[in-house]
């Protein structure tokens, strides 16, 4: 079954769980959870992503992020995605 479609409402504070590819460990080592740290900070630098808290475990990840309406949660999470680096 399909999930519901999501609906925007800016201004709001969201909890956004994302979880590694199979549920596989790829984020139990150091280096790995710095690297993701990094793009989390590269993605507030460049879209001025609200983080109000987040938490790594060895396999997936919670934020808290507060939206300003400017579409900043959407373009953070495909940021990584299309940066080759």
């Amino acid at each position: 079954m399909p999930r519901a479609n999501r609906y925007f409402l800016p201004g709001l504070v969201w909890h956004i769980t994302h979880r590694c590819h199979k549920k596989e460990f790829l984020l139990k080592f150091s280096k790995d959870r710095k690297r993701w740290r990094y793009w989390l900070f590269e993605a507030k630098k460049r879209y001025g992503l609200s983080v109000l808290n987040f938490i790594i475990t060895s396999n997936h990840i919670h934020l808290l992020v507060a939206d300003c309406g400017q579409g900043e949660i959407a373009r953070s999470m495909w940021l990584r995605r299309f940066d080759p680096h």
